[in-house]
C-alpha cells in the first residue's frame, strides 16, 4: 500500500509541475496574441495542477489508519478526491464553452507569432506524453483519480491542437475559427467529466463484482475436494485494493465442525494471498452424501425452477427425509420480483412433491454466475 500511494503522489507531483510551467508559457502566449483559446488553455492547466494537488491530499488522507471511527480505514476518501477531479473536469468543460460563445458573439482578432505558434506544439507533445504517463500510473495502481486526471491532460493536448490548426488556418487564409472550435471540444471535455463522475459515483455507490474476480475466488474455493461449490460470493469495498467479502460453501453433510474449521481457515488464507481480499465470512451449506433419493429428487426439482428465465442457479439444496422436508436457495433475476418468484415455485413444487414441505431462499444476482 506504502508503494501505491507513493507512486500516486509521485506522478501528481509530476503532473503539478509540468502544469504549472505549461500554464505560465501559454498565460504568456495567450495575452500577447490576444487569444482567448490559448489563455483558456493555461487556465485549464491550472485546473489540472489543482487535480493533482486534489489527487495527493486524497491519497494522504485515504491512508490514514484505522481507527475507532473508522475501524475499517478511510480508504473510500480516494472515491471522493476522484470526483472532486471529474468535477473539475466538467467545470473546464463548461467554463470553455461560456468564453468560447462569447467569443463568437464578440470576435476578436487574433495575432499568433512563430514563437506562439511552436510553444502551442511543444505543450501539446507535452501534454499527450503526461495523459498517457499519469493515466498508465493509474491504472496500474488503481487510482481513479490519477486516470481523471490522465485522461483530463489527454483532453487538454486535443484542445491545444485545435487551438493550433485555428491559428495555422487563421494565418493562412484569414479565417477565424478558434471559437466554434472551443465549443466543439468543450463538449467533448464535458461529456467526458460527466462519463468520469459517473464512474466514480459507480464506485461510490457499490457495484457488481468484477466477473473475472469472481470467478478465480470460486475456482481457489473449489480447489478443494471438499467443496462441492461456492455461492453468494459478496464483496464490499472500502477503497482501492480494500475489500472484505462473504461466501457460502456447499460441503458434505458428514464433516465435523472441527473439520470445518480447519478447511475454512485455510481457505481464508489461501484467498488472501492469491487475491488480496480478506473472507470474514464464511456459510455453509450441507449436501446429502448418503441418500440416493435426494439425488434423484435435486435433479428433478433443479429442472422445474431453471425451466423459468428469471430463476439462474439453485444450490444450497438439501433433503431431510425424517421430516419431509428441502431447502435450497435459488438465485433470481432483476426481471422478477421475490414474492411473485417464490410463489410460482412454491405452487409449481408443492403440487409436484405434496408429501414434502419446502423452504425457499432468494438471492440477488450480485455476480457473474
Amino acid at each position: 500500500m506504502q508503494n501505491r500511494d507513493k507512486v500516486i503522489v509521485r506522478t501528481s507531483i509530476v503532473g503539478i509541475l509540468m502544469n504549472v510551467l505549461l500554464a505560465a508559457f501559454k498565460a504568456g502566449v495567450g495575452i500577447l496574441s490576444n487569444s482567448i483559446a490559448v489563455i483558456l488553455d493555461a487556465v485549464n492547466n491550472l485546473s489540472d495542477a489543482l487535480s493533482s494537488v486534489i489527487t495527493i491530499v486524497g491519497t494522504k488522507l485515504a491512508s490514514k489508519a484505522p481507527d475507532k471511527k473508522h475501524p475499517l480505514g478511510y480508504g473510500r476518501i480516494e472515491y471522493l478526491s476522484a470526483m472532486i477531479v471529474s468535477a473539475l473536469v466538467l467545470y473546464a468543460g463548461l467554463t470553455s464553452i461560456v468564453e468560447s460563445v462569447k467569443k463568437i458573439i464578440h470576435p476578436e482578432e487574433a495575432d499568433y507569432s512563430t514563437t506562439a505558434l511552436i510553444i502551442i506544439s511543444v505543450a501539446i507533445v507535452v501534454k499527450l506524453l503526461l495523459g498517457w504517463y499519469v493515466k498508465h500510473k493509474g491504472e496500474q495502481v488503481n487510482s481513479g483519480a490519477l486516470v481523471a486526471s490522465g485522461k483530463d491532460a489527454s483532453f487538454d493536448a486535443i484542445l491545444s491542437a485545435s487551438v493550433l490548426a485555428s491559428a495555422i488556418i487563421f494565418i493562412t487564409t484569414g479565417i477565424s475559427l478558434e471559437a466554434y472550435v472551443g465549443v466543439i471540444i468543450s463538449l467533448f471535455i464535458i461529456k467526458a467529466g460527466v462519463e468520469m463522475m459517473l464512474e466514480t459515483l459507480n464506485d461510490i455507490i457499490g457495484k457488481r463484482t468484477d466477473a473475472e474476480l469472481a470467478r478465480k475466488i470460486k475456482a481457489l474455493l473449489t480447489e478443494e475436494p471438499e467443496v462441492r461449490g461456492a455461492y453468494d460470493l459478496y464483496l464490499s469495498n472500502y477503497g482501492p485494493e480494500k475489500d472484505i467479502g462473504s461466501v457460502h460453501l456447499e460441503l458434505p453433510e458428514t464433516m465435523t465442525v472441527a473439520e470445518v474449521d480447519v478447511l475454512t481457515n485455510k481457505l481464508v488464507r489461501k484467498v488472501y494471498k492469491e487475491t488480496g481480499i480478506i473472507l470474514t465470512g464464511i456459510s455453509v451449506y450441507s449436501y446429502n452424501t448418503e441418500d440416493g433419493n435426494a439425488v434423484k429428487l435435486r435433479e428433478e426439482i433443479e429442472q422445474i425452477v431453471l425451466a423459468h428465465e428469471w430463476a439462474l442457479q439453485v444450490h444450497g439444496f438439501y433433503v431431510e427425509e425424517e421430516s419431509k422436508s428441502i431447502r435450497f436457495d435459488v438465485v433470481m433475476s432483476f426481471d422478477i420480483e421475490k414474492a411473485e418468484g417464490l410463489k410460482i415455485l412454491y405452487d409449481e413444487l408443492s403440487e409436484a412433491y405434496g408429501e414434502y414441505t419446502f423452504s425457499i431462499q432468494p438471492d440477488v444476482d450480485i455476480t457473474d454466475l
